[in-house]
C-alpha cells in the first residue's frame, strides 16, 4: 500500500478577489499561506517520497511551505503543466458575480461544474481530465505501485478530474464535488493501482 495525498493549493489572491483565475499565475493570499503552514501540520509524522505539482506559483509554494511546516525535506520534485487548474478562457479575471450578471447564474454554473461544457475559449473539466489522467497514469501511479507516498499539489478542477477517476464518480456526481484549499486528502492506493480507502487529514 501507498499513500497518495492530494493538496489543493490555498487560497489564492484571486480566489479571495472572487475571480477566475484558471492559469493565470497569482500568488496565494495571506490567508492561503496560512492554509499551506496548518496542511504542514497535518503532514508531521508522514513519509512522503515523490511530490508533484503544476505550474502556477499558487501550488508550488503550497507544497514548499506544507513541507516545510511539517519538517519534510529533500522530496524528489516534478512540475508540469497538466497538472494545470482548467483554463478559463474569456472568464479568466472576471469576477465571478459580474460574470453571473452578463451570463446568467445556469450559464455560469454550467461553465464551473459540469463535465464538458467549456466555458468561451477555454476547458471543460473533460479537457481538463485529458490532460491530468495520461501524466496520472505515466508518471504518478507508477511511483505508487511501486510503493512510493505521493503529494500532489494541484488545483481544484484538475484534482476534480483525477478524484473522479480514482472514485469513478459519473458525470452528474462530480458536478456536487468540491476540492477545499488547503486541506490534504489521503488515498490507500494498493500495488494493484487501486483506491483502497479514503481520508480527509
Amino acid at each position: 500500500m501507498a499513500d497518495l495525498i492530494l493538496l489543493r493549493h490555498g487560497q489564492s489572491q484571486w480566489n479571495l478577489e472572487n475571480r477566475f483565475t484558471g492559469w493565470v499565475d497569482v500568488p496565494l493570499s495571506e490567508r492561503g499561506v496560512a492554509e499551506a503552514r496548518a496542511a504542514g501540520v497535518k503532514l508531521r509524522g508522514r513519509r512522503i517520497d515523490r511530490l508533484y505539482m503544476s505550474v502556477l506559483q499558487r501550488a508550488i509554494e503550497t507544497a514548499r511551505i506544507a513541507l516545510e511546516e511539517a519538517g519534510i525535506a529533500g522530496v524528489p520534485s516534478a512540475r508540469d503543466a497538466a497538472l494545470n487548474e482548467r483554463m478559463y478562457g474569456a472568464l479568466q479575471g472576471k469576477d465571478k458575480d459580474e460574470a453571473r450578471r452578463e451570463f446568467g447564474d445556469e450559464q455560469v454554473k454550467l461553465w464551473r461544474r459540469s463535465y464538458d461544457v467549456r466555458p468561451p475559449g477555454g476547458e471543460s473539466l473533460a479537457d481538463t481530465a485529458a490532460r491530468v489522467l495520461p501524466y496520472w497514469e505515466s508518471t504518478i501511479l507508477p511511483d505508487l505501485v511501486a510503493g512510493r507516498n505521493v503529494l500532489v499539489a494541484a488545483h481544484g478542477n484538475s484534482l476534480r478530474a483525477l478524484v473522479m477517476h480514482l472514485e469513478g464518480l459519473t458525470k452528474e456526481q462530480v458536478v456536487g464535488l468540491e476540492i477545499p484549499t488547503g486541506e490534504p486528502i489521503l488515498y490507500d492506493i494498493g500495488p494493484d493501482g487501486r483506491m483502497r480507502g479514503k481520508r480527509v487529514l
